[in-house]
């Protein structure tokens, strides 16, 4: 479960797993709105007032790699859904 003001895990992984040809420009819009109020709220929470759920789940959106791309995005590519940018 995610932190309150936070997006919620089913809302990225949803947004992360439709493939970017079957959104509408205002899906794009929004995704990218919502991904982007989620990595500043991420970045400012503290993590001593995260929840141990919200920890991971920042850490798996996260740009963990050392190229800086998170790990969903290396399972979308995986699976043939990412933008194959990598």
């Amino acid at each position: 479960m995610s932190d309150k003001g936070r997006q919620s895990f089913t809302d990225k992984a949803a947004a992360t797993l439709k493939p970017d040809s079957e959104k509408s420009t205002s899906e794009h819009i929004v995704d990218k709105a919502k991904g982007t109020a989620d990595s500043a709220a991420s970045k400012l929470q503290p993590e001593g007032q995260k929840s141990t759920g919200q920890q991971v789940g920042d850490k798996i959106s996260s740009g963990s790699g050392k190229d800086g791309t998170s790990l969903l995005d290396k399972a979308k590519d995986a699976v043939g859904l990412g933008d194959g940018k990598d």
